[in-house]
């Protein structure tokens, strides 16, 4: 398993996810947070206000009951006593109206902030995956598959949760606190004030709650992320798991994740626990005092037992919705953390930038040229100290050398997947960095040795390059390669589903496809990185057979550790520490008395 701990570094807001921050850090993520999630909410304003009309007529038929008690009690009872039952069956049936009201406005609320809080999780679902797929590769090869799976999938459901109960929640106490706390003025002053005293220790223990509680979050949102990074690769590899009976010790890892996540939520709980047994005993306290307070005042002729009554009632609905407010409350600490890990990713940066003003090559020769191309990785690991190469329109040159030596690094940054440290990598004279990316993938089609296919058809497959083409155009890609023989054997032929990474397929015929649709795709380069080196010898005559066609009058940079792959080359170059030392024909070399001529005498023993 990858070492969490080591890829975290060196990444602004997503990459340093363990670190605790400070109080302005705490500021700075809590604001990032709020932006993104304004972001979200601001597409959907009226339905936004919408939701928040209802919810104020629903506020309305929630506390206006305890106002008809009141009356009741004080005025329609005396009433009725006389005879005048008017004033009482007008004060059951204004009860009962808008108790039917407050059933409406919920449920309506609840549709309407359903459909909402889905748009919502919709837009930011996409977003998240539409910016990581135009993240550089060097993001992905330092952020794990299985962390953006968190973002998507445990991050989101945090924030789901919010916006579907909690949201309802939170809007209905805080109206409802704040309309119940000027009738309790309006109805008794000093009964008020005794319970507006009240708040002041309870704005104490949501303050250190609040701080305690996002410490626990952001934990819970480090763990979960772990445990999801651990499955992935687990079941990624399973064949490996298996194969080296790794299935105690990745027992072992995820008990040692998954206790963390358990301690870290059951902490989390735990302060919530007690901020909810604070608050409620408080409420009780105060409902006390009130009880007590009020009695008095009514034994002395200060108040009406019907303003007692309400007082009562509308206390206990003071409080009802501040024990909501504190579920609220954990909800949002939960999502505030969910939201800090994917805003940090949402505001990463591609490393390789799109220009401002792109050049657009209509058609390309395929002349390719390093130009003083230095390259690192980072401040210690120099691969490409100093590289110069030109590469003639329709030659293929292949590389061989030592690990190490830089060939792969070479064939990535010709794909741009990568940007020269200094120095430029152009095509037919315009630097790479000049133009549009999809302009330039047209142009430029790299291959590796994964033949990474989606599930689907194999036309699918094949048409990835070109989605438009036809099925003519797609079953002449196929015969281009050889694949028609093997198609032929399957039960739907060409529209045969591939399954899961192509695993429907041997390795040779992955490749095949994949170069299949590099022959659709027409490119003017092909980079080739150790595209033949996990297949058999059978397969990989089938697919030296096919790379000769797919070629055919195009430039390729191909990298080689099989040296039957460099036969067709026109010319091969020998690296080393990121330097050419060797530089010819395979004829002129294999003459010579250098490094490729004795690779070359290895290879030709190893088949004997």
């Amino acid at each position: 398993m990858a070492d969490n701990s080591t890829e975290q570094k060196n990444w602004r807001g997503v990459g340093n996810e363990d670190s605790d921050i400070d109080s302005a850090g705490n500021l700075i993520l809590a604001g990032r947070s709020r932006r993104l999630l304004m972001s979200l909410v601001r597409p959907y304003k009226k339905q936004a206000l919408l939701a928040l009309a209802i919810i104020v007529l629903d506020n309305i038929a929630f506390v206006a009951g305890p106002l008809f008690i009141a009356y009741a009690l004080d005025d329609g009872i005396s009433a009725a006593t006389n005879g005048d039952w008017g004033p009482l069956a007008w004060t059951v049936l204004g009860y009962i109206g808008f108790g039917v009201l407050g059933a409406i406005t919920t449920y309506t609320f609840l549709i309407v902030s359903g459909r909402l809080s889905q748009d919502i999780l919709f837009d930011l679902r996409r977003r998240v995956f539409t910016h990581a797929q135009q993240l550089s590769l060097s993001f992905h090869e330092k952020y794990t598959s299985g962390r953006l799976i968190s973002r998507l999938t445990s991050d989101v459901e945090s924030l789901q949760t919010l916006l579907e109960s909690a949201l309802n929640d939170a809007l209905s106490a805080v109206l409802s606190i704040v309309t119940i706390a000027v009738i309790l003025v309006y109805l008794d002053v000093p009964l008020a004030l005794i319970v507006l005293a009240g708040f002041v220790p309870l704005v104490l223990v949501t303050r250190w709650s609040q701080r305690a509680q996002r410490t626990g979050y952001r934990r819970t949102r480090v763990a979960i992320a772990k445990v999801v990074v651990h499955f992935v690769e687990s079941m990624g590899g399973i064949r490996a798991v298996q194969v080296f009976r790794r299935e105690k010790r990745n027992d072992a890892i995820l008990e040692l994740e998954d206790t963390e996540y358990r301690d870290a939520t059951t902490a989390a709980l735990r302060g919530m626990a007690s901020y909810t047994g604070i608050v409620r005993w408080i409420g009780n306290v105060t409902l006390v005092i009130i009880v007590v307070f009020g009695s008095y005042r009514v034994i002395n002729g200060h108040m009406d037992i019907g303003v007692l009554a309400a007082y009562v009632l509308y206390l206990r609905r003071f409080y009802g919705p501040l024990d909501e407010l504190a579920m609220v409350f954990n909800a949002y600490q939960s999502a505030a953390a969910a939201l800090e890990k994917i805003s940090g990713v949402l505001e990463e940066d591609p490393s390789v930038e799109a220009p401002e003003h792109p050049v657009a090559l209509a058609t390309a020769r395929g002349v390719v040229d390093f130009d003083a191309v230095h390259f690192a990785y980072n401040a210690d690991r120099v691969v490409l100290p100093e590289f110069s190469l030109h590469i003639p329109a329709g030659q293929i040159v292949a590389m061989v050398g030592a690990t190490g030596a830089g060939k792969s690094t070479l064939a990535k940054l010709l794909a741009r997947f990568y940007d020269p440290t200094e120095g430029s990598v152009s095509l037919d004279g315009v630097d790479l960095r000049k133009i549009g990316d999809e302009n330039m993938r047209e142009h430029i089609v790299m291959v590796t040795q994964e033949s990474f296919l989606f599930s689907g058809s194999i036309a699918d497959n094949i048409r990835l390059g070109r989605p438009a083409a036809t099925d003519d155009e797609v079953a002449a890609a196929a015969e281009a390669v050889g694949l028609t023989e093997f198609i032929a054997t399957l039960p739907d032929g060409i529209d045969t589903d591939v399954r899961k990474r192509g695993g429907r397929l041997s390795s040779g015929q992955r490749q095949l496809v994949a170069f299949a649709r590099v022959f659709l795709a027409a490119p003017a380069v092909i980079v080739l990185d150790e595209a033949t080196s996990s297949l058999d010898i059978p397969s990989e005559r089938l697919v030296q057979r096919a790379l000769e066609t797919i070629l055919r009058g195009r430039t390729a940079l191909i990298i080689a550790h099989r040296l039957s792959t460099v036969g067709i080359a026109d010319r091969v170059l020998v690296m080393e520490n990121g330097s050419i030392v060797e530089d010819g024909t395979p004829a002129d070399l294999i003459a010579g008395h250098g490094q490729f001529a004795d690779l070359h005498e290895a290879w030709e023993d190893s088949l004997v």
